[in-house]
């Protein structure tokens, strides 16, 4: 850590060249000479996404950013609010600590917070920071946070992981045990420490992989940011046997779109199908993800337009976790059809159907944007239909 770049000057010009061009920067070099180019270009990077992604740091003076893969793999602040939300108590224990990004937001709920992280130069700058954002509760430890449990005789109410893949696990299918730390492979020594865990992983983790792995499975939090699934939040329970809820969010700027199903119960429903009627409900990316289709038409009450078309109907207008849209006319997908209906400009979703966007955009010559928007997709009937809809 390199503590020069926290001098006035310094962060000043790093400010000043947030939106620069990096090749030009990178070409005329540092003009600070205890100052290499490759160090002020990272603290510019870094900073530069950290805007949108981290406000409190961007917006805070003297912060020190190490990398921006170290920026790219952290949570956002969004997110880790969200974590905090669902834990309670007097101690948390973070043993993947990273940029600190979650143990800041675990310190706003818990009264005291250890963050360990392996690599000894991150470690210093969180311990810097933190300093710089105020907070006074969390204490850092610069080692494995493994090796710190194993080491350690006290207990907390809760630990948090976020293992992350081992570069030769790419191309593989995602198993928790081809992580770092290995979560299953540690278990016991968790739950020695502590009755619930919290565990942060990809959502490429299939459910059934995640749940056959770990021991205890409480709750299952999909959590998508606009639509977009950042993470999955695995909660353990010590001795915990009974069914598995499934908890899904969207995070928008706007309101959060939530919907929560049980895991088992989900195996054994059926949805009701039926032909597109008044109203169309697209779920949203946390509920894909989930799988939850079938207990969406038995909760909601609404009705399937296919076995596998996730799109949903009825005729009273219902709060959905997803896009809603009023249903104007529904038609049989042919050429003669379409062009009857003398659209140029559309917004185009397919669902359970044999031809992609692009396709369809180049095939029929209808540009994107506009109010009207066609879902493309296949009835109960196996016929292949547009349906024309305005969004609410």
């Amino acid at each position: 850590m390199n503590t020069d770049i926290l001098n006035t000057e310094v962060q000043e010009f790093i400010n000043q060249h947030l939106n620069s061009d990096i090749t030009s920067l990178i070409l005329k070099g540092s003009p600070f000479p205890s100052i290499d180019t490759k160090e002020l270009i990272e603290q510019i990077e870094a900073k530069t996404r950290c805007e949108k992604k981290l406000p409190s740091w961007f917006n805070a003076e003297q912060i020190y950013y190490p990398n921006k893969l170290n920026i790219e793999q952290t949570s956002s602040e969004v997110t880790a609010a969200y974590k905090s939300s669902l834990l309670s108590g007097e101690s948390i224990i973070d043993l993947t600590g990273g940029f600190g990004v979650d143990c800041f937001y675990f310190s706003k709920v818990f009264k005291s917070v250890e963050h360990c992280e392996i690599n000894t130069s991150l470690s210093d700058i969180v311990k810097h920071n933190y300093k710089q954002l105020g907070v006074s509760n969390i204490e850092t430890h610069a080692i494995d946070g493994m090796e710190f449990l194993k080491n350690t005789n006290k207990t907390y109410d809760w630990i948090y992981i976020d293992p992350s893949r081992r570069h030769d696990s790419k191309g593989k299918v995602f198993f928790l045990k081809d992580c770092l730390p290995n979560v299953p492979e540690h278990l016991n020594l968790l739950f020695k420490r502590s009755k619930n865990i919290l565990i942060k992983t990809s959502p490429l983790l299939d459910f059934s992989i995640g749940i056959d792995e770990l021991k205890h499975v409480k709750t299952i939090h999909v959590v998508a940011l606009n639509n977009e699934v950042k993470e999955l939040l695995w909660v353990l329970e010590q001795d915990f046997s009974e069914e598995i809820s499934i908890e899904t969010v969207n995070l928008k700027n706007d309101r959060n779109e939530v919907f929560n199903f049980s895991f088992g119960a989900e195996k054994t429903l059926e949805s009701n199908y039926y032909e597109p009627l008044t109203y169309l409900y697209e779920p949203n990316s946390a509920v894909l993800k989930a799988g939850g289709f079938h207990s969406i038409s038995n909760q909601l009450k609404v009705d399937k337009l296919h076995k596998h078309s996730h799109l949903y109907t009825s005729n009273k207008h219902i709060e959905f976790p997803g896009r809603c849209f009023k249903i104007e006319s529904i038609v049989n997908y042919n050429k003669k059809e379409l062009k009857k209906l003398g659209v140029t400009k559309a917004n185009i979703t397919t669902r359970n159907f044999p031809e992609t966007v692009e396709q369809l955009r180049k095939k029929h010559k209808i540009k994107d944007g506009g109010n009207t928007y066609l879902f493309f997709t296949t009835d109960l009937n196996n016929n292949k239909i547009i349906l024309v809809t305005s969004k609410l």
